[in-house]
């Protein structure tokens, strides 16, 4: 790469070090990808994507005390910056820990519940990418939060249509996934969930502050 493109990246890193999670950083990120040459952007997205995981472990780890808030907003800007190089990997690691941080702190902070149509969208977008054991886990989850509803639970017929069919359709991934799961190798159901893992805020001490 040229000696310009190494500054540029040089001047993203200290942007993400100084802690400047906005629109303007993800736009100066976005600039980066702008090439003419197939070979050069292929070698930019590689470096962005290397610099973005490196970085991304250091302030996750970084923030681990701070506010659930705080961790929402730095998990959306890396799932945006993810997206931009498109390291669908990350992306959906980050995307998965902040749906399972805000149901976890649901209860005593409604406003972080996980919609229906959220857990939908993640769970599609797992298994339209090829992350089964990913979308099984996520699966699991998504139906255990949403069959907590008090309707559903005590089979009252009042139960929204669209539950009732969110629902089913998380079931039916759940069960492709399931059965995509069982037919690879250990190792590579393995390699499909290690860097989801590796993100997540539960492998450090956490504050429980909301």
């Amino acid at each position: 790469m040229s000696h310009s493109v190494d500054e540029q990246l040089s001047f993203l890193r200290s942007l993400i070090q100084a802690r400047s999670f906005c629109d303007s950083t993800l736009r100066f990120l976005e600039s980066l990808l702008v090439s003419k040459d197939v070979k050069s952007l292929i070698e930019v997205r590689s470096s962005l994507t290397h610099l973005l995981r490196s970085e991304s472990l250091s302030v996750i780890r970084s923030i681990a005390a701070k506010t659930v808030h705080d961790k929402l907003l730095v998990l959306d800007f890396f799932v945006r910056a993810f997206s931009l190089v498109g390291d669908q990997q990350s992306c959906l690691a980050l995307r998965y820990e902040a749906l399972v941080m805000r149901e976890h702190k649901s209860a005593s902070c409604q406003w972080l519940q996980v919609s229906p149509a959220e857990w939908l969208s993640f769970v599609e977008n797992a298994v339209h990418n090829g992350f089964h054991a990913v979308a099984e886990k996520a699966c699991e989850i998504a139906l255990s939060c949403l069959g907590n509803n008090d309707d559903l639970k005590h089979g009252r017929d009042t139960v929204p249509e669209n539950l009732k069919a969110v629902i089913s359709e998380i079931t039916r991934l759940r069960n492709c996934a399931m059965a995509s799961v069982a037919s690879r190798s250990v190792e590579a159901d393995s390699a499909d969930c290690k860097l989801l893992f590796k993100f997540c805020f539960r492998r450090y001490p956490h504050s429980d502050n909301n």
